[in-house]
């Protein structure tokens, strides 16, 4: 079976699920929902810097960025449960038996799953960057900030949201690979990126070393790939060392890889029935 191919079973595989579609519904919710609260926030503590001659945590020329990011920085878990719950699936539902069965070649099958996973990731991140742009762009607007729409540095925001996304749903394919129970992965994603992450970030703080080791946690990587985040933004733009934005993408493509191909090799090359 050619790539091509493989990559078109995936998608139908995927969506003939409702999975997919009730994660993108609420991500679009829950982020738009956000960027509005963010909206809000920063637009007052640009206002009151303003009043006061204090300096604000976010220039008024950067609000919009800000904003515009939380569709990764709070929403890249929708992409990356979607990687592994599809994944974990074939284990549970034993449909990687009719898989392997249509297709021996079982690299080509986890290959094809990872691209088809990061197309729909990069819808996932044109769909969080409408609830962003929507929900905070309408707030700034009320409060009488700008939106920047139409400028550079927005599209390149975008451009990047777009890939961050794509790389944490592949990041979710191998998860699912190198961890088949469903329950397990399920709850050490949420655990991972709702508690502990942001507990390691916020520790990370404390010293120099430990800042410039926290840059590396997955969270802070794709931050870094995206350019902005609201978790820098109120922890002090100029305190906490990011890596550069390419550096973040191939942190996120390692943790991919590595992900994968472990995965590959322990559990998606064993006996299945």
């Amino acid at each position: 079976m050619s790539i091509v191919n493989a990559v078109r079973a995936e998608v139908a595989k995927l969506v003939t699920t409702r999975l997919w579609w009730i994660l993108l519904i609420v991500l679009f919710v829950y982020v738009a929902f956000v960027a509005g609260i963010l909206g809000g926030v920063f637009s007052l503590l640009a206002d009151q810097g303003t009043v006061e001659g204090a300096p604000p945590p976010v220039g008024p020329d950067d609000l919009h960025l800000i904003v515009y990011s939380s569709a990764t920085a709070i929403g890249y878990v929708f992409p990356l449960l979607l990687g592994a719950l599809a994944t974990t699936s074939e284990f549970r539902h034993l449909t990687l038996t009719p898989t392997f069965l249509a297709n021996p070649n079982r690299g080509q099958v986890l290959a094809a799953k990872a691209i088809a996973l990061a197309v729909v990731g990069a819808l996932y991140g044109a769909v969080a960057l409408l609830g962003s742009i929507g929900g905070g762009g309408l707030v700034l607007a009320i409060t009488g900030q700008e939106l920047h729409l139409g400028d550079g540095e927005t599209w390149v925001l975008v451009a990047r949201v777009l890939l961050a996304m794509a790389l944490w749903a592949v990041i979710g394919v191998g998860l699912g690979a190198l961890i088949p129970n469903q329950v397990a992965v399920l709850v050490i994603v949420l655990a991972f990126t709702q508690f502990l992450e942001p507990i390691l970030r916020s520790v990370s703080f404390i010293a120099e070393w430990t800042a410039q080791v926290g840059q590396f946690l997955p969270g802070a990587a794709g931050d870094a790939l995206v350019g902005w985040s609201p978790f820098t933004a109120f922890a002090g733009t100029g305190t906490v060392p990011t890596l550069e934005w390419w550096q973040g993408g191939l942190v996120l493509l390692a943790i991919a890889l590595v992900a994968s191909v472990v995965g590959y090799l322990t559990t998606w090359k064993r006996d299945v029935t």
